[in-house]
């Protein structure tokens, strides 16, 4: 065999590893460009869970979704949504099949790891007022301090009245930070390891310094206390029942010279949210019923009634099985059994510095197209879903045959890496389940980092398997 035989057969059987962008012509580049506009425009407007959900609620609505507690009945082509508790949503468009044939699923979260505040948070030391924080999610500290921090969320008060809380993301806000040592004074703290130099009881928010004007105790507490009650009508006993949270208030913006990559705050895994999202609503009367979840609670275990091991999506599943007048007893398992999904989820993208924690013939490259993970779970596989090889295979027939482009990675070297998403808890219920998101760097951190060309296929490859699945 000469040469050039040789090297048509590897081109015939070598699987091709490429960037994707030299594949794409101008008008498709700018294609992509224009989709990661709206995407950043998004991430500006949606930190948190509670942020995603309502606008994610505004963009199904302005596309002809209803709310499913609304609908007497269903038909085909129909399009609904509930929203829990705010926190979480589940969405659909009614299929032309018998939801018996099982449906196509694709599930992103909503939740990221942040700062919470802690139930009794307000306290005065050294003539400064602090916030104390619980963390949320797994973080490395001492990524959280001397960075601009912003403060969303809700209180509410015992008469039910809710009040919004969001400071620190318009340019006139103040914003606040958590501070740390000075080098000069840190020998002790640099000889920690990195894990304990900054501990989770030391990361309290820094908000004000200026004593209220009359001879008490605590007198900046009361000023910051004072601020509040004129602002939001609210006494520090409001603080017991409010959901608050610390997030950059850095802004998601374009990466690069070649403005090729978004960098921002919670893309794990808003980025699934808003392509999955998106991809749906340009799903019109489907062979198959087609459902996007959006969950909460996925960074601390997927538990509670708006986390995915709740039971409140067999509610929503049977809600349009009854108002499909189909329900029987037994009818939402032989629906889970038949179903397929995709869980969306984020992957760690193989980062040249720290090449050493990855099996580079294993790992999910920025540029290459959407990441599937057969399985995540730690070291021995140990809490994997394990999606089943024909399973795997039928996902690449589907992006093959309609071109896109993914690659097929693990999340770290063995012993090294390990992590999970909301996909065993899908598998559980019955359905082919595999993990399928995009791959970034810095996952975790308050400023993480994807590529524009992946974001794009993660748009097109979800709508492709809602439409052929």
């Amino acid at each position: 065999m000469d040469k050039k035989q040789a090297e048509e057969l590897k081109e015939k059987l070598f699987q091709k590893k490429e960037n994707g962008w030299k594949l794409k012509t101008q008008e498709e580049k700018q294609q992509i460009f224009e989709y990661a506009r709206g995407y950043i425009d998004y991430m500006n407007k949606s930190k948190t869970e509670r942020e995603i959900i309502s606008n994610s609620q505004k963009i199904a609505e302005e596309h002809g979704f209803q709310n499913i507690e609304t609908c007497q009945n269903l038909k085909v082509g129909d399009k609904v949504y509930y929203n829990n508790r705010g926190k979480s949503m589940y969405l659909a468009v009614i299929g032309k099949q018998s939801m018996e044939n099982g449906v196509n699923i694709i599930g992103a979260h909503a939740d990221s790891p942040r700062l919470d505040l802690k139930p009794n948070p307000l306290y005065e030391d050294g003539e400064f007022a602090y916030l104390k924080t619980h963390y949320y999610g797994g973080i490395k500290k001492y990524q959280w301090t001397t960075i601009p921090l912003s403060i969303h969320g809700v209180i509410v008060k015992t008469n039910g009245e809710k009040i919004t809380i969001n400071i620190g993301e318009d340019p006139q806000d103040p914003i606040f930070t958590i501070t740390d040592l000075l080098p000069h004074l840190a020998q002790d703290q640099m000889k920690k390891k990195l894990a304990e130099a900054i501990d989770g009881e030391d990361l309290n928010l820094l908000v004000g310094s200026i004593p209220f004007d009359a001879d008490v105790p605590e007198k900046v507490k009361l000023n910051i206390l004072s601020i509040l009650n004129e602002k939001y009508g609210i006494t520090e006993n409001d603080l017991l029942s409010s959901e608050i949270e610390l997030v950059p208030a850095m802004p998601c913006r374009s990466m690069g010279l070649d403005n090729s990559m978004v960098a921002g705050y919670g893309q794990d895994d808003k980025i699934c949210v808003y392509t999955s999202l998106t991809a749906l609503m340009n799903i019109e009367n489907p062979e198959k019923t087609a459902i996007c979840i959006i969950s909460d609670k996925e960074e601390i275990g997927s538990m509670g009634n708006t986390g995915m091991e709740s039971h409140v999506f067999d509610y929503f599943m049977s809600e349009i099985l009854n108002k499909q007048g189909i329900n029987t007893p037994n009818l939402l398992e032989k629906v889970y059994c038949h179903s397929k999904m995709l869980s969306a989820d984020v992957d760690a993208g193989l980062d040249p510095i720290y090449a050493n924690v990855s099996e580079k013939n294993n790992a999910s490259f920025l540029g290459r197209g959407i990441g599937l993970n057969k399985y995540t779970g730690a070291r021995g596989k140990s809490g994997a879903s394990d999606a089943n090889a024909e399973f795997v295979a039928e996902v690449r027939n589907i992006f093959e045959t309609n071109n896109i482009c993914y690659q097929i990675s693990e999340l770290g070297k063995v012993d090294v890496g390990g992590g999970g998403t909301i996909a065993y808890i899908l598998a559980n219920k019955g359905m082919d389940v595999i993990d399928c998101g995009v791959p970034v760097l810095s996952m975790h951190s308050p400023y993480e980092v994807t590529s524009k060309f992946d974001l794009y296929e993660a748009y097109r490859g979800y709508e492709t398997f809602w439409k052929n699945a």
